[in-house]
């Protein structure tokens, strides 16, 4: 009998399994083909503290779309803002079971540039 839960979902358990396990703050990416999202999440509260993506009315503004690598750079530019502001400085990756490629890996990228570590 096949495995009822997709492959995406069963890769992002593993993942999330070890970040819990170091008790570290998550940058949390999700990605559609319209838009990305990133946030911030206390594993050890499993609470968000901080979010960005490509609906907030700001971004929307600069943007023409949201679902490519040049707007994965942005929203990855303004978490790293987002959690200097919160006074977080070091973070542990989680690309929710998708390959670290195109905008994730842009994502990450502008993160890294702009103050995180990870």
């Amino acid at each position: 009998m096949q495995n009822l839960i997709p492959k995406r979902i069963r890769r992002a358990k593993k993942t999330r399994a070890k970040i819990s396990a170091k008790k570290a703050i998550r940058l949390s990416v999700h990605r559609t083909n319209l838009h990305i999202y990133a946030q911030l999440i206390d594993t050890s509260d499993s609470r968000v503290l901080t979010s960005s993506s490509t609906l907030e009315p700001e971004i929307r503004k600069t943007l023409s779309k949201g679902g490519n690598v040049e707007a994965a750079s942005l929203i990855g530019k303004r978490i790293a803002e987002k959690a200097k502001s919160c006074g977080i400085q070091s973070v542990s990756f989680d690309r929710s079971g998708y390959k670290y490629h195109g905008r994730v890996k842009a994502l990450a990228e502008a993160a890294r540039e702009n103050g995180l570590a990870f």
